[in-house]
């Protein structure tokens, strides 16, 4: 009874998604009828797909043909259009072969149970590959026939957790970062910078690494987001101690055509438009996507701090007011190319463009006992900047299916390129005397100028050697180009402009990584299965440094390192899993953090590399726990410790001006002797009622930088902790509510993490992340956010969003800072309590003859077969 009741409202649902078009899902399935003593495909044999039908009279079942063909001389066939509800028999004849009988479904209702959701999404992966059918053999040993392809809400893997944000209301009109927010496992700060357990990870699109910032991609365009916090020897080996973030674009392959369009606004007045669509018929399948955004940012802050130099104390207040005001661009489209029903060639691209216009307004009183200056000084500094990035890219993939379900080659190549430049006025007027006239002004400007190339290629071959052993192996190639130019120029009172080369800068520089890997996975009895890995790579940086009148070129080449992976996992029983993981991963040093010049863009903050840094390599221990009580209620346990080595850490230091001699602090970088991560963190996806739907997070850890140089001080040892809980609420009259909220507890500056890619809005474009801070704190802050949601037309196929980011203004950055030279306190806000409305409408219709001629020859075969209905078309 429940499992007609689960099929009766499966196909309610089905119904309901296509109903406007009145057609019912459809999928596909092709294959290949061979001679088993032969190997050759067998020509004009008979294809027959029944439907299993039970009389209602009799209570016999009943079959009734649905489709069918006769094989192409090669032996392989194709059926489309087959409506996804239902039970089949397969039949293939041939003259002097024995018959082939098999049952066919394309749903597997035992499997949905175990905790399928998205019945919207597994109807739309429906299209299987039936391998090599042999006539003639007795034994026979096809796989059993089922699609269970499916995509809950939340998948909780042992490695990994993928997050299905397609239906993701609270990031509606907005960015990846702004998706990110509500991901359980992802910390994002108020500029946009990512944490995973405390540590900055490796920002990935479609599983390939890429120029793009997380604030140049839009969240319409995302279809999940990947969480793999201890990735296997497979994967890069950057990433230290947060692993990797995998960002999913959408692509369909549903046979007919599917789509959406929207539009919103915010609170600001700003709007956003974008749409995407997805045809596929016959060998092509074709997918394009677009969005233009309109933003606008407003930041506030303020900062104290005390700077020790000699026998002077400075102390400095500052107030700060930016505004960021823009647009961008983002398209995407592509084509898959169906060569048969075994070789598929993809062949995309990307373009993104922007431009932002920023204002700083800055207040700065300076209090000093120092001979020979005033007491109390203000200086007003106001900043005009004009932002421009854009970025194209290209990828080529081929996907060769042999005929052993699992046993795949792939290949891809990927390019990406992407410029930038900055202008930037900047105007400053001092007061000697804070509370009198002004006394003297200067004025900047800074030009900049940036480019940024990235080659990837990779082969990846998978080969399951039996039904409990696979072997994978792959090879890959990562170089990235950059350069840049960034000239600072006095104005003088006439407006004419002098360079000056002691505060300017232009490099370039070339970074390489070979990669190779293999890994072996097997089990011993039913529950025991291992996973045995190994990575093989080699890397080297290829700089030239253009600064005051110099060219100073340098290379540094990184030996040939290994990087081991061990995957053990033990099945409790049906529900429960256990899992032990083991990986040695690595940091390099960024350009920006070997560059041994000082950065003068931001006169407050100065920055310098330290080309005498090293890798940093941190192995990682996992213990985890999974529990999947039902298909509404499961659990995950994990028990981490990540050691590293040569932590690269930001250290700030004393310097000198070039131009004046004053003593400055620096902000650099360090190799400390070693830190560590530690903590416990548990993930839960539960269905308190059927309109109550639970996420959520919890992470306590712990973390410590030791260097050993005692003048340099370092933070205590800090017990942490993050939070986060998502709820989804389904209201009565086809209304839809997402709450949120996270809290994340006074924390060490997060000590690991990559130095590779630069994370989102709150960091200069190409910059690169920061490993790790063994001076500060950040103080606790929490936010809430929300979204509801009303769809309507016939099968909801239209709906409207209101959603609002840090509902009630608490989200703040809060940051305490010190070392033997300064004492600093930073809290700075932005964007709180941010409303945005959106409208989207989607359309489809899944229908195999769609855009195309009736094939007349396909028609004549059905009827030779003695079948007539959708399989000649």
């Amino acid at each position: 009874m429940k499992k007609q009741l689960f099929l009766g409202l499966m196909l309610l649902f089905a119904m309901g998604i296509n109903a406007q078009n009145g057609q019912m899902p459809a999928g596909s399935l092709y294959g290949k009828v061979v001679d088993s003593a032969t190997g050759k495909g067998i020509d004009a044999a008979s294809i027959q797909l029944l439907l299993v039908k039970k009389d209602s009279a009799t209570g016999q079942n009943k079959t009734t043909v649905v489709s069918g063909m006769l094989t192409k001389a090669n032996g392989e066939f194709r059926l489309d259009g087959v409506p996804a509800m239902g039970r089949y028999l397969l039949e293939i004849t041939g003259i002097g072969y024995i018959a082939y009988r098999k049952p066919f479904s394309f749903i597997d209702p035992s499997k949905l149970k175990q905790g399928s959701r998205d019945i919207a999404s597994l109807l739309g992966n429906l299209d299987k590959d039936l391998g090599n059918i042999k006539l003639g053999i007795d034994n026979q040993t096809l796989s059993t026939v089922t699609v269970t392809g499916s995509k809950p809400s939340v998948s909780l893997g042992i490695d990994r957790k993928v997050y299905n944000v397609e239906n993701n209301l609270m990031a509606a009109g907005g960015t990846a970062t702004d998706l990110l927010k509500n991901i359980p496992s992802v910390n994002v700060d108020i500029d946009g910078n990512i944490s995973i357990r405390n540590s900055s990870p490796q920002i990935f699109v479609d599983g390939r690494p890429t120029t793009l910032t997380l604030d140049q991609i839009p969240s319409d365009q995302i279809e999940s987001v990947e969480v793999i916090t201890n990735p296997s020897a497979k994967y890069d080996a950057s990433g230290g101690t947060a692993g990797i973030l995998n960002i999913v674009l959408k692509k369909t392959k549903r046979v007919g055509y599917s789509g959406n369009v929207r539009a919103g606004i915010d609170q600001r007045g700003k709007a956003n438009f974008g749409g995407n669509i997805n045809i596929r018929q016959g060998k092509f399948n074709v997918f394009a996507n677009a969005n233009y955004g309109q933003r606008k940012s407003i930041s506030d802050g303020t900062t104290t701090r005390k700077t020790f130099l000699k026998d002077t104390t400075l102390q400095l207040l500052q107030t700060d007011h930016n505004v960021g005001d823009g647009t961008f661009m983002f398209g995407r489209a592509g084509f898959d190319y169906f060569l048969d029903n075994r070789n598929t060639i993809t062949v995309s691209g990307m373009g993104v463009k922007g431009k932002f216009k920023n204002y700083t307004g800055s207040d700065l009183f300076v209090d000093t006992l120092a001979d020979g200056y005033a007491a109390h000084s203000r200086t007003i500094r106001e900043s005009n900047g004009n932002f421009s990035f854009r970025n194209l890219g290209g990828s080529l993939g081929y996907v060769h299916n042999f005929p052993k379900s699992g046993h795949q080659l792939t290949a891809d190549f990927n390019y990406n390129k992407s410029r930038n430049d900055n202008n930037t006025a900047i105007g400053n007027r001092i007061f000697d005397d804070a509370s009198g006239p002004q006394t003297r002004s200067f004025s900047q400007q800074q030009l900049g100028d940036g480019n940024n190339q990235r080659i990837t290629a990779q082969a990846d071959y998978t080969n399951p050697l039996s039904d409990k052993s696979k072997l994978e192996a792959g090879v890959r190639m990562n170089q990235s180009k950059v350069a840049s130019i960034n000239n600072m120029y006095y104005i003088q009172a006439d407006g004419s402009s002098i360079l000056q080369p002691l505060l300017s800068s232009q490099f370039n520089y070339k970074d390489q990584v070979l990669a190779a890997y293999g890994n072996f996975s097997s089990k011993i009895g039913e529950r025991f299965g291992y996973q045995l890995g190994l990575r093989v790579e080699s890397s080297n940086y290829d700089g030239t440094v253009l600064t005051n009148g110099t060219n100073q070129h340098f290379s540094i080449k990184y030996p040939i390192s290994l990087f081991p992976s061990v995957f053990l996992s033990q099945k409790l029983n049906d529900q429960q899993d256990l899992q032990l993981n083991y990986s040695r991963r690595i940091n390099r040093p960024g350009f920006f953090q070997l560059f041994p010049f000082i950065d003068y863009s931001d006169s407050l903050n100065l920055n310098k590399g330290n080309p005498n840094l090293k890798p940093e390599f941190t192995n990682s221990f996992e213990l985890s726990y999974s529990n999947n009580f039902n298909r509404n209620n499961n659990l995950i346990l994990s028990v981490y410790y990540k050691h590293t080595a040569g932590l690269i850490t930001r250290y700030q230091s004393p310097d000198v001006h070039p131009i004046d001699n004053r003593q400055i602090l620096v902000n650099t970088f360090i190799n400390a002797n070693s830190s560590f991560v530690g903590g416990f963190e548990a993930v839960g996806k539960n269905k308190l009622t059927p309109w109550w739907d639970l996420t959520s997070n919890i992470n306590v850890y712990t973390s410590k930088i030791t260097i050993d140089d005692p003048t340099i001080p370092t933070a205590d040892q800090l017990y942490s902790w993050f939070g986060k809980i998502n709820n989804d609420f389904k209201l009565p009259a086809n209304f839809t509510l997402q709450l949120s909220g996270d809290y994340n507890s006074k924390t060490v500056l997060g000590p690991g993490g990559s130095s590779g890619n630069n994370s989102g809005g709150g960091r200069g474009f190409m910059g690169g992340t920061v490993s790790g801070n063994a001076q500060g704190y950040t103080m606790p802050n929490y936010g809430i956010d929300a979204a509801l949601k009303y769809e309507f037309l016939k099968g909801k196929a239209a709906s409207v969003t209101l959603s609002v980011n840090d509902l009630f203004k608490t989200r703040k950055s809060d940051i305490y800072t010190s070392s033997g030279f300064f004492e600093q306190h930073q809290m700075r806000t932005r964007d709180q309590q941010f409303f945005r409305l959106n409208f989207a409408y989607r359309f489809g219709k899944f229908d195999a003859s769609l855009f195309k001629r009736k094939n007349m020859k396909g028609e004549q075969e059905s009827m030779q077969s003695g079948m007539q209905g959708m399989g000649g078309q």
